[in-house]
C-alpha cells in the first residue's frame, strides 16, 4: 500500500495546491478516516506556515511542543479530523479543526479557555460487563458510564485528554447543527425536526432553513447558538 497519495486525488475537504507538487502525505491510521481527516504535516506546514518543508516539521514535533486534544503526537501523519484541538505549547497558540460553509477543512484559532474541551457525537453504545454503557464517539474515542442516560446521535462537551463530560446537546428540536456530508457540508442550520424512518433506511433531519438530510450528516454544535467558533471562507 502507498505511503504518499496523487495531489490531485486527495479528499476534498483538503485545503491544498493541487498542481504545485505531485505528491501529498497519506494520514496514517487512526481517529479518523482519511478521507475526513488532515494529516498532521499538512495542518503545520501548509495551513499553519511554522516550517517551509517536511525537514522543519519533523523537528518541530521532535521537541514534544504540537499537541492534538491534550496529547503530545510525533506523527508527521496523524490524522486530525473535525473538531479536534490543536495546540502549539511554544507559541501558546490553539486551533479548532472545522468545515467552512464550503465544506472544506480548517483551522480556526480558539482561545486557551477554549482548547480545553471539544464536542464529540456518540454514534453508537455498547452494554459491556458490569451492567455499564459504553459510548462510541466520532473520533474514536470511548466513555463507560454507569446510566444509560445519552442517546445516538446526540452531541457531548467533554474536557481533553480527561474526557469528562461537562455538557450535553441533543439532536432535537432548536439545536444548532453543522453538516458535516453531503453538498450542504459546512453550512450551520437550526433543528426543525428529527423524523424517524421505520425501515432500513436512515432517520432524517429536517431544518428550519428548508434542508433535511440524514442523521450521519448532522453533528449538533449547541443549542440556540454555536458552542464553537465557525471559519471564514478564506482563499488558498
Amino acid at each position: 500500500m502507498s505511503r504518499h497519495m496523487k495531489r490531485l486525488t486527495a479528499p476534498k475537504v483538503w485545503v491544498i495546491p493541487r498542481k504545485e507538487y505531485p505528491f501529498a502525505p497519506k494520514p496514517s491510521p487512526g481517529p479518523h478516516p482519511a478521507d475526513k481527516s488532515l494529516p498532521l504535516l499538512i495542518v503545520l506546514r501548509d495551513m499553519l506556515h511554522l516550517g517551509h518543508n517536511r525537514r522543519e516539521i519533523k523537528k518541530i514535533l521532535a521537541q514534544r511542543v504540537v499537541k492534538v486534544d491534550g496529547r503530545v503526537i510525533t506523527d508527521l501523519k496523524f490524522p486530525v479530523g473535525f473538531m479536534d484541538v490543536v495546540s502549539i505549547e511554544t507559541l501558546d497558540k490553539n486551533y479548532r479543526v472545522l468545515y467552512d460553509s464550503r465544506g472544506k477543512l480548517r483551522i480556526v484559532e480558539i482561545p486557551e479557555d477554549h482548547a480545553e474541551w471539544k464536542l464529540v457525537r456518540i454514534e453508537n453504545k455498547t452494554a459491556v460487563k458490569g451492567g455499564k454503557i459504553q459510548l462510541n464517539l466520532h473520533d474514536g474515542r470511548n466513555i463507560v458510564l454507569e446510566e444509560n442516560k445519552y442517546r445516538t446521535n446526540d452531541v457531548l462537551k467533554i474536557k481533553v485528554p480527561s474526557q469528562e463530560i461537562i455538557a450535553h446537546y441533543p439532536l432535537a428540536k432548536g439545536s444548532v447543527a453543522m453538516i458535516i456530508g453531503g453538498k450542504h457540508r459546512g453550512k450551520l442550520l437550526h433543528v426543525e425536526e428529527y423524523v424517524v424512518i421505520r425501515g432500513p433506511q436512515e432517520n432524517i433531519v429536517r431544518f428550519e432553513e428548508g434542508v433535511e438530510t440524514t442523521k450521519s450528516n448532522v453533528f449538533v454544535v449547541g443549542i440556540g447558538k454555536p458552542e464553537v467558533v465557525i471559519p471564514e471562507v478564506s482563499a488558498l
